[in-house]
């Protein structure tokens, strides 16, 4: 039995393996920042007044029910709590600290990021609060 000179070549297509993997690169990238900007739960207390702060100049501390601190987004430890201002705030006149608490946190460490803040020069301190309905 004679064969044909013709042999079959079995490639696997990667154009389509390639365009999902840029999708799932572009959609981590957009959900990335909401993520970080939600990863402490904190229930702010409610206030009839209140207008949120210029995003460029804020740097915004949370505090957990639990104790534990995140600035921007980036957990943190308390002993770590003035390097890390030092690092965000180089021009401390012109920045505004946003402490957002949980409302079951106790009052000192609230006063703890404050005056901590206030040690460094930090412009203006503000206390995040939900817009009561």
């Amino acid at each position: 039995m004679k064969t044909s000179g013709r042999r079959t070549f079995a490639e696997m297509n990667l154009i389509p393996l390639i365009d999902i993997s840029l999708i799932l690169v572009i959609i981590f990238m957009v959900l990335t920042p909401i993520l970080v900007h939600s990863q402490l739960t904190v229930k702010l207390p409610p206030a009839k007044s209140g207008e949120p702060p210029a995003a460029q100049t804020t740097v915004h501390v949370q505090i957990s029910r639990s104790g534990a601190l995140s600035i921007d987004g980036q957990s943190i430890r308390w002993e770590k709590l003035e390097r890390e201002l030092v690092l965000r705030c180089p021009q401390s006149s012109q920045k505004t600290l946003l402490v957002q608490a949980d409302r079951s946190v106790a009052v000192e460490k609230v006063v703890l990021v404050m005056d901590t803040a206030k040690r460094l020069g930090i412009g203006k301190l503000g206390i995040g609060v939900a817009q009561e309905q």
